[in-house]
């Protein structure tokens, strides 16, 4: 039996992989912002004779404080992880701030990664082939690094904060496998490809009728589980490794590089410290 943490898992394919975790014998612990989908969650489980290895963390993950609850809740619960599953990510049309005052987009989608990675690092690295899979597009030729604006405080988009927290998340895999690569804790970058989830975002009218029909052409979750489900039960034996809808992709984009992720290693350092 293995323990597995999957952020974002009371919907789409978050829910999905936990409940296949399930039906597989592991004991899944998942995190999410909807307590009626928590719930929901567990009953399932219960009714597949999994309740005993189900947990649900209700908890708002684009706050800091919230990830270091969590964090401490998986510690109680899990004396060893085997895999950290980030799937967790929120559209927002509108610049928003969170109560920490940090942009909505970027708290969720890279610093709640980045905290809960590290955060669990140590519980990780007592598994027997521990892996962090972090779902995100890897190597998409859209997007870039806002460095003198990470929060975009000028000039706020939706789709380009999106991008630049797929671009961030890219970075933060490298940089994790430079920095605790011997420590045997395999961190994989996965682009599922286009997949029929709930789309979780605040629209405006134009993107969502662009996500409506993005929706129609999808593929089901189901099959956007199955190549993350392969590489979960058997990780490559790189620190850190990319793929695109279960092939593997190389390292030597300008996405991957060693430099820039450093360097944003030590800028989300810099701003968790203040």
């Amino acid at each position: 039996m293995k323990n597995i943490v999957i952020q974002g898992g009371t919907d789409g394919m978050g829910r999905a992989l936990g409940l296949a975790r399930l039906h597989r014998g592991d004991a899944v612990l998942i995190i999410g912002r909807d307590a009626a989908k928590g719930a929901s969650f567990l009953a399932e489980a219960a009714a597949m004779g999994a309740g005993e290895r189900a947990t649900f963390v209700q908890a708002d993950l684009s706050l800091i404080s919230e990830n270091q609850r969590v964090i401490e809740s998986i510690a109680a619960r899990f004396p060893t992880l085997d895999a950290l599953v980030l799937c967790a990510r929120h559209y927002l049309s509108a610049r928003r701030e969170t109560a920490e005052g940090i942009e909505g987009t970027f708290a969720l989608f890279y610093l709640s990664r980045f905290l809960l990675g590290h955060g669990l690092r140590p519980l990780l690295e007592k598994g027997e082939q521990p892996v962090i899979m972090n779902v995100a597009g890897p190597g998409s030729p859209m997007g870039e690094i806002h460095w003198t604006d990470l929060e975009m405080k000028r000039d706020y988009n939706g789709l380009v904060a999106q991008m630049q927290g797929g671009k961030a998340n890219d970075l933060l895999g490298v940089a994790f496998a430079e920095e605790y690569g011997t420590g045997g804790i395999r961190y994989v970058l996965f682009n599922p490809g286009s997949v029929s989830t709930s789309f979780s975002g605040e629209y405006d009218p134009a993107t969502k009728a662009h996500i409506e029909g993005m929706k129609r052409m999808a593929k089901p979750v189901e099959a956007g589980i199955a190549p993350i489900l392969t590489v979960l039960d058997a990780p490559p034996a790189e620190p850190v490794s990319a793929f695109a809808e279960g092939r593997r992709m190389g390292l030597t984009d300008k996405s991957f590089d060693t430099h820039d992720a450093k360097r944003l290693a030590t800028l989300t350092r810099e701003l968790l410290a203040r």
